[in-house]
């Protein structure tokens, strides 16, 4: 089980709100990557029940990552998520889009972050907060933890609903990744306004299928 040790140490630095960071999205073949920012002070408790639960998202079942989703909204100081569509990665590539993703959720948080705690190796650039960017932090510090799991319920939810507008491509099933049967829905149908282009194998090709894109 995680606890608050990290946060704690940033605490005792005389900053009373800390914000994880994470996203989720980078490696499918379509859709928005999305970063979640969430929020806690230090009077912020673990309670018993749902929060203890908080792990690496991709460490948790759908259904366990949905409950959490909820004890996480309902009990931390403040959560915004960021999205960037896949023409915005295209143009920019996907570590920016990330990054950006990152600086939308941050900036859209009521309450703001005096210090930011993120997933990975690199800081977030452009942002006029100190932070500090930790390797498999969403396997071990609580609120990047957490915001692993808003970040990946989230766009699982936003790959359902692309799912609805174009069926063919089964995107509820696979949210976008390089399936074997993702990969035959391409193949079949060619790509669609969602994919990224600039991934392979998609490689620039424009988007085939005419009736994907009729859908309204």
């Amino acid at each position: 089980m995680l606890n608050l040790e990290t946060e704690k140490k940033y605490f005792e630095l005389g900053y009373n709100l800390i914000g994880g960071v994470d996203e989720a999205g980078r490696g499918p073949l379509a859709g928005p990557v999305v970063a979640a920012c969430v929020v806690v002070n230090s009077e912020f408790k673990i309670e018993p029940g749902d929060l203890e639960l908080v792990a690496d998202s991709k460490k948790l079942s759908a259904k366990n990552r949905e409950k959490i989703f909820k004890a996480i909204k309902e009990k931390v100081i403040a959560v915004e998520i960021g999205i960037v569509n896949n023409e915005d990665i295209d143009k920019i590539n996907i570590l920016q889009a990330s990054f950006l993703a990152m600086r939308r959720a941050i900036k859209k948080l009521k309450v703001q972050p005096e210090y930011i705690l993120l997933d990975g190796g690199f800081k977030i650039p452009k942002l006029d907060k100190p932070q500090t960017a930790i390797v498999k932090g969403d396997a071990t510090v609580w609120a990047i933890a957490a915001a692993s799991i808003i970040a990946k319920v989230s766009r699982d939810w936003l790959m359902s609903e692309f799912d609805k507008k174009y069926p063919e491509y089964l995107f509820a099933k696979h949210k976008g990744y390089g399936t074997k049967i993702h990969l035959e829905k391409i193949k079949e149908y060619g790509p669609c306004p969602i994919h990224r282009l600039s991934f392979a194998p998609l490689n620039g090709k424009p988007p085939k299928n005419t009736i994907a894109k009729k859908r309204p």
